[in-house]
């Protein structure tokens, strides 16, 4: 059974969103919250297995909230649901921690196969349309600062084949396709793939290519 915590400033959109998970044999609902530092609460407090997050919310956003309940370091991944599919606000989500984002007229199956693919560790993202995102945003936002000021320790702990691969990744490549350009098994990319987030800390591959990029192991085009 997974459980969701819904956030949106919009009664009768949490509304629509509760009637249609409570419709589901796998689903329920863990709370509804009216504000960003409502969900951050409700998250902390109830450990739902995905948050689904409106961004546009008065006094904290959605995407500041998202950045708390990634810090907190729970399991509980967010589903960011946004206006458009590439605007600030989706890649500002993923920069922030999400682990995938869905427009908010998206058709009921396609939110409901978001959630589960976010509550089983996938993200929610094509390859292509995050780097994309990437390439369009990345500029407008600060790089994220690294204590000290010198490289990351974590990009130094890759092998120069997870580099390879982490770059390839960060191209919107998939993993049959990077075992094409590499000439690999499609099984060893996705070993090297596991290897990376592990090392780099990264819940999942849109947030090791938020980390390729902010780390100029790849720049945008």
């Amino acid at each position: 059974m997974t459980s969701v915590l819904i956030v949106d400033d919009h009664a009768m959109q949490r509304f629509g969103f509760r009637m249609l998970l409570e419709s589901q044999d796998d689903m329920t609902v863990a709370g509804e919250a009216g504000s960003g530092s409502e969900a951050v609460r409700l998250a902390a407090s109830v450990r739902p297995d995905v948050v689904l997050m409106d961004v546009r919310m008065p006094g904290l956003d959605g995407i500041e909230a998202t950045r708390r309940i990634a810090a907190a370091g729970a399991r509980t991944r967010v589903l960011i649901l946004t206006t458009f599919d590439l605007d600030e606000y989706a890649f500002a989500g993923l920069r922030a921690g999400a682990s995938g984002f869905l427009v908010k007229d998206a058709l009921p199956e396609e939110l409901l196969s978001g959630i589960r693919a976010v509550a089983s560790g996938e993200a929610v993202v094509a390859p292509a349309l995050t780097r994309r995102l990437i390439s369009r945003y990345v500029h407008l936002l600060p790089v994220s600062p690294v204590a000290g000021g010198g490289p990351d320790p974590r990009l130094a702990s890759l092998t120069e084949r997870e580099r390879e691969v982490l770059g390839a990744v960060a191209e919107g490549l998939t993993n049959g396709e990077i075992a094409g350009r590499l000439r690999l098994a499609e099984s060893t990319v996705k070993t090297h793939v596991g290897r990376i987030l592990a090392k780099v800390g990264a819940r999942d591959r849109v947030q090791a290519v938020i980390f390729a990029y902010d780390t100029r192991l790849v720049r945008p085009a």
